[in-house]
């Protein structure tokens, strides 16, 4: 049996581009095409979930966010909870990635995780599990926890990180803070491994 389910309008849905740059910030005014091929195990699941709980699910989730015609960023999901409670928020149980472009509509960046939650109250966005930020540039972060303060537009967390470089150096910390577009990181706590060129390195005698 094949369940389709739709938000009307346009098949590439889109969102105007309100902040700086995050798409999770505005999911409340998104118009979202999802789509989904099911059997019916899967409708009863999520028949009983929305029974037993304040909340709507759609599946195969799309979402584009543009200005003035331009692509700034594309999410995708399997799954997206919204619940709607006193708090109200935005779940993401398997997983989501999302892909930001300049303005030229070249990848800049992306980042996917296992788990991700959007609170619409607080503007706070938590990526959780398998957290990946990959760079144009080929630099690559790894932690378990990523956090997005969408008021500020910065990212943190309070975990270990890793980040890989192209070159083949890399650098750990115990935490770290970013701006909106990570081209301003501080790792504290960090150590690092570099490679050094011959003869660019200190000399010991």
């Amino acid at each position: 049996m094949k369940t389709y389910r739709t938000y009307p309008n346009d098949t590439s849905p889109v969102i105007r581009w309100n902040q700086v740059f995050f798409v999770l910030t505005l999911l409340c005014g998104a118009i979202i095409m999802a789509s989904c091929e099911t059997d019916l195990a899967e409708v009863d699941r999520i028949a009983t979930i929305q029974a037993e709980e304040p909340v709507d699910i759609s599946l195969g989730v799309s979402i584009v966010f543009s200005d003035s015609a331009q692509v700034k960023a594309k999410m995708t999901a399997p799954e997206m909870r919204h619940y709607n409670v006193d708090e109200p928020y935005y779940e993401f149980q398997k997983g989501v990635l999302i892909i930001f472009y300049d303005e030229n509509s070249v990848e800049t960046q992306r980042i996917t995780s296992d788990y991700a939650i959007q609170k619409e109250v607080e503007e706070l966005t938590e990526f959780r599990g398998n957290v990946v930020i990959t760079r144009a540039d080929g630099s690559v972060i790894k932690t378990e926890e990523l956090i997005h303060d969408q008021k500020k537009n910065t990212f943190y967390n309070h975990v270990s990180i890793t980040a890989y470089f192209k070159d083949g150096s890399n650098m750990r910390g115990d935490s770290f803070s970013s701006n909106g577009d990570f081209t301003d990181v501080n790792v504290e706590n960090s150590t690092a491994l570099y490679f050094i060129e011959e003869g660019q390195g200190p000399t010991f005698k």
